[in-house]
């Protein structure tokens, strides 16, 4: 039985010309084609930078607390797991926060991740990106929405964590995990077999609104 969505809850964008339709001309994160460039703080206020990374695959994950969608990931431990998994091969995965501070369910960055640490969840570092200029830069549109970098700085993947649209923890064990999957064929050395797919969960609460 699918848990019924509640209404901040939307589905992703399917692919980059979604991405683009969505966040106009300005949008960059084009599979394929270099990632957007960024620099913001993490959640002790470290200066973050994506070439910070390069020569190792990245992982971008957005996060929400509030939403039922990244509960039914962390809650159930598949969020961890995959982060884990992914990083015990020398990924680094950053979490990412573009939820504005005026929204309800807005999180300072210590307790953004000490709820991340409490469900087990350990990513390479958490960013905070309060102004959304990341969010929008990648075509994030919900939590979670997923992407993978390949280590000169390429877009391998966008989309969901798995093939499962639902707030359901038990549809986990039939689901396809995308991002296990991508993971696995990039560090292969072989192209990802499905590069985009539709993103699930809720709507991220950007600060314009």
């Amino acid at each position: 039985m699918e848990y019924p969505m509640k209404r901040a809850c939307i589905l992703g964008t399917a692919s980059a010309i979604g991405l683009l339709a969505a966040l106009g001309a300005s949008a960059q994160a084009v599979i394929g084609q270099p990632a957007p460039a960024f620099t913001t703080v993490d959640a002790d206020g470290k200066t973050v930078s994506l070439s910070d990374f390069k020569g190792r695959h990245v992982v971008l994950e957005w996060v929400n607390p509030g939403c039922p969608y990244v509960q039914k990931h962390y809650n159930s431990g598949n969020m961890p797991a995959t982060q884990k998994a992914a990083t015990t091969k020398g990924v680094t995965w950053l979490a990412v926060s573009s939820t504005a501070k005026g929204a309800g369910d807005y999180r300072p960055p210590k307790d953004l991740v000490g709820w991340i640490r409490n469900k087990g969840g350990a990513p390479s570092a958490t960013l905070i990106d309060e102004g959304g200029k990341i969010g929008r830069a990648y075509g994030a549109r919900t939590t979670p929405h997923m992407y993978l970098i390949d280590p000169q700085g390429k877009l391998l993947y966008a989309g969901a964590i798995d093939s499962k649209p639902t707030s359901n923890p038990a549809d986990i064990a039939t689901a396809t995990n995308y991002v296990n999957q991508a993971v696995g064929e990039a560090l292969a050395g072989n192209a990802v077999s499905q590069p985009t797919t539709r993103a699930y969960g809720c709507s991220i609460k950007y600060a314009d609104g």
